[in-house]
């Protein structure tokens, strides 16, 4: 019997179906068809026309806190730059009257930030001359001292004949020997006496330019002692009618307001503006340092309908305006663009861009803002 062969092309056909019959599987790693999970569609995202989906769970999480605004009449401020200074009824500075070097005070020399007291010794300045100085000095004190001796023995050979002599010579003799005396003190004292630098005031070291054994010229600031509880404000104002226009001042330190007393404008300009002086409560003040900077808030007897917000609900969009967020639904927040004014540097006056009764943003307005 003859055995019959399949051909080449039945062969092929056969191949491909038993390929196609058994599953293939990829390697770890190269699956594509396991199913992705589906976003949850309650997660904080932006929508297509700008508003924030914020669900509840998430506002609690972000700590985000509303407030329903009204609009006021609210006083016209001026922001000005200003400056701490130090009281001058309670700091001081610390000079040599004359060049000499300096040496430690009974309780060293004191550091920056330390405290002291009026009247306490904070260092020595021992007197220096010229070599030449100093001969001529020395020649003058010896001088002084024979003219002395001569005048001593005078003044004894006339005791010894006192019921002879006029009272007059002898209250003479005595005169000379007295001034001679003094003369002598007060040169001696020059040459070898130091001078006490002390503190002037009750407070802290705010500077110290001494170094043990250095030598200061007459006039030279060595220490300057300020009393931390006791600062001042100046500010500067580019329109003098403002110094005859002020109701109250601020300054925010922080997250407080610093409320502020004004105490006068100077009557001459400075670099072509108007100096002011503020007083404020001391332990107000015992976070700024002598020479910060720092804005000031004044206040105007004039006024500006507004509607008050705190200055961390300001925030900036993509292009750079200054928006707060409005929370128009339970988990719905819009941007709003608004025209602010300074208020008192821990709020700000809305002018424009925002309604009185809506709930503007006033914690967590920056992590709404970064929600995409």
């Amino acid at each position: 019997m003859k055995r019959l062969l399949p051909s080449l092309p039945g062969l092929a056909v056969l191949a491909a179906g038993l390929l196609l019959s058994v599953p293939l599987y990829a390697g770890p790693g190269h699956d594509h068809d396991e199913p992705t999970a589906a976003a949850p569609s309650n997660a904080p995202k932006r929508l297509p026309d700008g508003s924030v989906f914020l669900p509840k769970p998430a506002q609690r999480q972000l700590d985000v806190r509303t407030v329903r605004v009204q609009r006021e009449a609210l006083p016209r401020t001026a922001e000005l730059a200003g400056r701490v200074m130090m009281d001058p009824n309670a700091g001081g500075r610390v000079q040599s009257s004359i060049p000499g070097r300096l040496e430690a005070g009974p309780k060293g020399l004191p550091s920056i930030g330390q405290s002291v007291r009026k009247g306490e010794v904070l260092a020595y300045v021992m007197p220096t001359s010229g070599s030449i100085e100093r001969s001529n000095q020395v020649a003058q004190l010896a001088d002084l001292r024979s003219a002395k001796s001569l005048a001593e023995r005078r003044l004894a050979r006339l005791r010894q004949l006192e019921d002879t002599v006029a009272r007059r010579d002898l209250e003479a003799a005595e005169a000379d020997v007295a001034s001679l005396t003094e003369r002598i003190a007060a040169l001696g004292a020059g040459l070898s006496n130091r001078e006490s630098l002390v503190a002037p005031v009750s407070g802290v070291i705010a500077s110290a330019n001494a170094v043990a054994g250095q030598l200061v010229d007459a006039r030279e600031l060595v220490f300057e002692v300020v009393d931390p509880m006791r600062l001042r404000i100046e500010a500067v104002a580019y329109d003098p009618a403002l110094a005859s226009d002020v109701e109250g001042a601020s300054l925010a330190v922080g997250d407080r307001r610093v409320p502020l007393t004004f105490l006068g404008a100077a009557r001459t300009l400075r670099e072509q503006a108007l100096p002011m002086s503020f007083a404020a409560d001391g332990s107000a003040l015992r976070e700024l340092a002598v020479g910060q900077p720092v804005r000031v808030y004044v206040q105007s007897k004039s006024r500006v309908e507004g509607i008050p917000v705190p200055a961390g609900s300001l925030v900036r969009n993509p292009s750079n305006q200054t928006i707060v967020w409005v929370k128009a639904r339970t988990e719905r927040f819009e941007p709003r663009v608004v025209t602010t004014e300074p208020l008192d540097g821990t709020q700000v006056a809305v002018v424009g861009g925002l309604q009185p009764g809506e709930r503007v943003v006033t914690r967590g307005a920056t992590l709404v803002n970064q929600v995409r």
